[in-house]
């Protein structure tokens, strides 16, 4: 019996957060279609494994590891160099020489001087900044291609209002006393409302449903599996959240969406023009993404028009009339 013919092997850096994860997926559809022969191997935080293999564009994950978003070594690469290496991490050499540390046959990358990349923009919007990118190489990738399969699994709350609280820095965290104001609000005008946050959040997620009266079956905290939170997401009625990785995950299954952003653009990491996002926005001076207090942009938005913008939302894409899918209770409103 013959041996299998050689897959050549075609390694993509994105090792940042769940919401760049799947800011990327259009451009890595973009590369799984292009090279269809070669196996696509992802190199991202190992906590992101799931994720990343919903996407449906690529083969598997490589764990590479990059604390306070610095980039990874990927030292540990196992076996010959990948035939292809592409750079969607990041812009500059620091990146790029991750990627030729591992001598691939072909690196593809911002900062590579030959052949020559396009420009960097710094005010372009993330999508498509990396489709560019890469049409920059003859690859084609659709801005808007980010929808996900439907989730199999079971939602723990189905046809809810998902309130998320938390992100990865302070400055893109509301107050947790207008998340709560706006959950009360919800809930008297008969909408099941439940909180959710990652595995250090759990302080967060107890305060804001404290001070907005839920009971305790309404309280997910502890980071939720990716299977469970992408069903949950799929399949509840509307989502509110700061510019964070559950936001990217409304979008990606269409689930109706408020984002609170604040200090980065919707412009740059908004959701794509749609009657189903609403994306909320003090427009002025930039401010620092990773800075340890919320940001005065941020904090202009009001509990009152957050809410009144939920309100309308819901309004207008009621998700709520289909039958709950077998295993999952019914809606309490």
């Amino acid at each position: 019996m013959s041996a299998a013919p050689h897959r050549p092997r075609l390694l993509v850096l994105r090792a940042l957060g769940l919401g760049d994860l799947l800011a990327g997926v259009p451009a890595l559809r973009g590369v799984r279609r292009a090279f269809p022969g070669h196996r696509v191997v992802l190199a991202l935080p190992p906590a992101l494994r799931e994720a990343a293999l919903a996407t449906a564009a690529v083969d598997a994950v490589f764990p590479a590891e990059a604390p306070n978003r610095e980039v990874p070594s990927l030292g540990h690469w196992p076996g010959p160099p990948p035939d292809l290496a592409i750079d969607l991490h990041g812009n500059g050499p620091a990146s790029r020489d991750a990627l030729a540390a591992l001598t691939p046959g072909r690196l593809l990358a911002f900062a590579q001087p030959v052949p020559r990349p396009p420009e960097w923009r710094p005010d372009e919007h993330e999508r498509a900044r990396w489709c560019r990118f890469l049409a920059a190489y003859g690859i084609a990738a659709d801005p808007d291609d980010v929808r996900l399969p439907a989730p199999a699994g079971v939602s723990p709350a189905p046809g809810a209002v998902v309130v998320h609280p938390g992100a990865e820095s302070a400055s893109r965290r509301w107050p947790a006393e207008r998340y709560a104001a706006l959950a009360r609000e919800l809930r008297h005008a008969g909408h099941r409302v439940v909180v959710t946050g990652g595995p250090r959040e759990d302080a967060l997620v107890l305060d804001v449903a404290g001070r907005a009266g839920l009971p305790e079956r309404d309280v997910l905290g502890g980071g939720l599996p990716f299977g469970e939170l992408s069903a949950l997401v799929a399949r509840a009625a509307l989502v509110v959240s700061g510019d964070t990785g559950l936001a990217h995950l409304a979008v990606a299954h269409a689930t109706p969406s408020v984002t609170l952003f604040g200090p980065v653009s919707p412009r740059l990491w908004g959701p794509p023009r749609s009657e189903r996002h609403v994306a909320l926005w003090k427009p002025g001076p930039p401010g620092d993404p990773h800075g340890a207090v919320p940001d005065p942009q941020l904090l202009r938005i009001g509990a009152d028009e957050a809410t009144a913008a939920a309100l309308a939302l819901l309004r207008a894409t009621d998700r709520t009339t289909a039958p709950p899918r077998k295993g999952e209770e019914a809606r309490v409103r």
